[in-house]
């Protein structure tokens, strides 16, 4: 009976696991529903109070906004857009008005807040969605957090607000993201160059369009934006053509077989004045491959000038004019150009280089460039000899620096630009003219006479005696 009793008591005492034959897993509780976050009521008092911030701040009346647009801002934050597009002026008023560094620090915080509620809100508007309310809160801390040098946080939402926007990117943001990326690259060039570069190309590329389109009414800001993005870049050391190489060259070889980025490439270091590159020539080639274009065919160009393939050169010069837009004339007068010199001063084929660069002027009529090459062509040349006396034959070959000269004259007439290397032209080929003793041998040539220099030039000139 004792024994009984005592194991009974041993028993009840033992853990429960003891017990057990197999162990049981205890069953989970069913995961809680997903609580949805109920919409602020909008009451007849939100409603009168918008009516009322929003008329004030139109006014200017920024202390008589301030009350009911924080009621509306604290109670009802889904009643209307106007508590962003109004609140951001007033906050910044209310910033600009405190002299106390803490209610300063709680403002900026308050700014910061107001474009995330706008998003919460309403960030899903066709014209003013996330991405641009993020380049407004980008701006704001720019403006706002002087104290931080690089403001990480802003050049986040900048870059993502340029990328949901494209070519509808606010200028403020556009120049805000250059800034800061500019500001980067100077505390840390190996760190940031290719970041930079990469931010430069973007933005200039988006300024571009925007200033070239005819129907923006801020074309004219963007061109200026863009022009002073352009210098800041153009000065900042990044452009240096070794060190597009260097961030570039690995780039190129990894996307041998993508048109996209080859050819962003080669629109970078085309603007960059670096075509003399490795890298561009390596781009340019791949890119050709797969889908010529007038850049791949310019690029190719110049891959062959460097190689002194002179032919080769000229093919790939003609395939960039074909392949230009017709109404880019520039390009294709540029073009043209590039081959006439080929021909005069790789090839001596002067009459084919002259019939380039007519081709040149009739795209594009003040290229002063294409007269003094014309006149050097010109000066080049002696179109008289075979069947003629040598002294007689001597005299007109002269006559060819009249035509010269001519052209010369024409250059700087059509093209200011030009002026002092056409002025030492003249200067320097007038000493060459025939002299009043040659012209006395010669009566067709007497000064003032109307002459027409023979061979292939074939140009009326005037007589004139060198001085």
């Amino acid at each position: 009976m004792k024994k009984s009793i005592i194991a009974l008591v041993l028993v009840a005492t033992l853990p429960a696991f003891a017990l057990a034959k197999k162990p049981q897993k205890a069953a989970e509780p069913a995961p809680a529903a997903p609580v949805e976050e109920a919409e602020p009521t909008i009451t007849e008092e939100c409603v009168i109070n918008v009516s009322l911030f929003n008329e004030s701040v139109k006014n200017k009346q920024y202390a008589d906004a301030w009350d009911p647009w924080w009621q509306v801002y604290t109670t009802c934050p889904n009643a209307n857009k106007a508590i962003y597009t109004r609140g951001d002026e007033l906050v910044e008023w209310k910033i600009s008005q405190t002299q106390d560094p803490k209610e300063y620090d709680e403002l900026r915080q308050l700014l910061l807040k107001l474009h995330d509620s706008r998003i919460k809100y309403f960030g899903n508007d066709p014209k003013y969605p996330k991405a641009y309310i993020l380049g407004l809160k980008g701006v704001d801390y720019c403006n706002f957090f002087k104290e931080d040098p690089l403001k990480e946080p802003a050049y986040g939402w900048l870059k993502e607000s340029i990328e949901g926007m494209g070519n509808k990117s606010q200028l403020q943001v556009l120049k805000a993201v250059a800034d800061l990326s500019n500001a980067r690259y100077k505390s840390d060039p190996d760190k940031y160059a290719s970041a930079y570069i990469a931010d430069y190309q973007m933005v200039s590329t988006i300024l571009g369009v925007q200033a070239a389109d005819a129907s923006n009414k801020n074309a004219a800001r963007a061109q200026e934006n863009k022009d002073y993005i352009d210098q800041m870049f153009a000065s900042s050391g990044a452009a240096n053509c070794d060190k597009l190489d260097e961030i570039f060259g690995p780039i190129v070889q990894e996307h041998l077989n993508d048109i996209n980025t080859l050819n962003k490439i080669m629109a970078m270091f085309r603007r960059m004045k670096c075509t003399e590159s490795e890298v561009y020539f390596t781009a340019a080639a791949a890119s050709h491959k797969l889908e010529p274009t007038e850049e791949s065919a310019a690029g190719c160009a110049k891959m062959c000038m460097k190689k002194a393939d002179y032919k080769d050169a000229i093919n790939y010069y003609e395939q960039a004019i074909e392949l230009a837009p017709e109404d880019d004339k520039e390009d294709r007068a540029e073009y043209l150009f590039d081959i006439a010199y080929i021909y005069f001063d790789k090839i001596k084929a002067y009459q084919l280089s002259r019939q380039y660069l007519r081709s040149s002027l009739e795209l594009m009529a003040n290229q002063g460039r294409c007269y003094i090459l014309m006149g050097m062509l010109y000066a080049s040349s002696k179109p008289y000899g075979e069947g003629m006396a040598a002294a007689k034959a001597a005299i007109l070959n002269k006559t060819v620096f009249w035509a010269a000269v001519d052209k010369f004259q024409k250059a700087k007439m059509v093209d200011p630009d030009v002026a002092d290397d056409a002025n030492k032209l003249i200067a320097s080929y007038s000493k060459y003219f025939p002299t009043k003793e040659e012209i006395f041998d010669l009566p067709e040539l007497q000064d003032g006479a109307s002459f027409t220099v023979g061979g292939w030039i074939q140009e009326t000139t005037t007589c004139r005696a060198a001085k």
